[in-house]
């Protein structure tokens, strides 16, 4: 099939974009390359791509309705899977517009390309920062998501409230997914594996918010690869009785499934795995909670196993020092 995978540069987008092409599909991957971190490691990603004859790289942002909509109407796309988005939960404080444009704009162009060019499913990214402030664990698509504490958070929902309008009037069969920490290889700096690693082997302190006192549900990379790659197969249908729903009589073609290990961990021993996994100890700044922070996630995980009769499982020690040896690379230029 031909796909569309925004944010083709990125962390997942790089990792989906290579699986599907793998499994011999034809990939057009989109991304604006922007500098929100090193615009180097987003090249680099893409080099891992551009061997391959299926593959075409367009450069262009989200938010380009004009440019989008021509997009759509010259390649039409099979399938689109929307990964593109401004990442960051603290960030969000800091420059709240960018979210606005790259992950409302930007979500809504995707929806009108899907629309009217007859896209047959399309599977975006949400986040596990929906739960927000939600006290009740594991975190269930069926719990309530109306207490977002990060901006980044209200988009992530917003995304899906948009996907279910256009499901609904539409008939275009969305599928949203609440990734749940994702980490491995190829990851982003601004996230704990990056700097943590960094920092370590630098002989820096890092720095341990909340004291230490939280607990993420990580999940490595290819686990959440292997969702995506399964969850674009089972397209919704008005009538699936499956996942969450509209509560109209007439269900939407629509759904949300969480991705995650099912497994929270705490942050102390994810450091630990880290420090095996370099062979240095951590120099530990104990902070405390930053906004838009939440001192726990975790992910019930039980509707995308009836679905897909998949389970994320990858042990952290695994995934660690995968990310470890990746990143020891990365650093001394094995991947120019």
């Amino acid at each position: 099939m031909k796909f569309l995978v925004t944010g083709a540069a990125g962390f997942i987008g790089m990792h989906t974009a290579r699986r599907l092409l793998d499994d011999g599909h034809e990939v057009v991957g989109l991304d604006n390359l922007n500098d929100y971190y090193d615009v180097g490691l987003k090249h680099a990603r893409l080099k891992q791509l551009t061997p391959y004859s299926a593959f075409r790289f367009v450069k262009m942002d989200v938010a380009d309705r004009d440019g989008i909509a021509q997009l759509f109407k010259e390649e039409q796309f099979q399938r689109v899977i929307h990964l593109a988005a401004q990442a960051g939960v603290r960030y969000s404080i800091e420059n709240p517009m960018a979210y606005i444009d790259s992950n409302l704009v930007g979500m809504a162009t995707i929806l009108e390309g899907c629309r009217h060019n007859k896209v047959e499913h399309l599977v975006y990214a949400s986040s596990s920062s929906v739960y927000g402030a939600n006290a009740k664990t594991p975190f269930s698509e069926s719990d309530r998501v109306d207490n977002p504490v990060s901006l980044y958070a209200a988009t992530k929902k917003s995304n899906e409230l948009m996907a279910h309008t256009y499901s609904h009037l539409y008939s275009l069969p969305t599928t949203g997914l609440r990734f749940f920490t994702v980490y491995g290889p190829w990851g982003r700096p601004d996230m704990a594996p990056w700097l943590f690693t960094e920092a370590i082997l630098k002989g820096q302190p890092i720095k341990v918010f909340n004291n230490g006192k939280m607990q993420r549900d990580f999940t490595y990379i290819d686990d959440i690869v292997q969702g995506v790659i399964r969850i674009q197969n089972f397209v919704p249908r008005r009538d699936d009785k499956m996942g969450i729903d509209s509560p109209s009589e007439n269900i939407a073609p629509y759904k949300i499934y969480n991705i995650g290990n099912n497994e929270p961990i705490e942050l102390m021993e994810f450091i630990r795995a880290i420090e095996e996994s370099t062979g240095e100890k951590a120099i530990k700044e104990y902070l405390p909670m930053q906004p838009g922070d939440v001192p726990v996630t975790y992910a019930d995980i039980v509707v995308l196993d009836n679905v897909i009769s998949f389970k994320p499982n990858s042990r952290i020690e695994k995934g660690v020092g995968d990310f470890v040896s990746w990143y020891m690379k990365y650093i001394a230029g094995s991947y120019d």
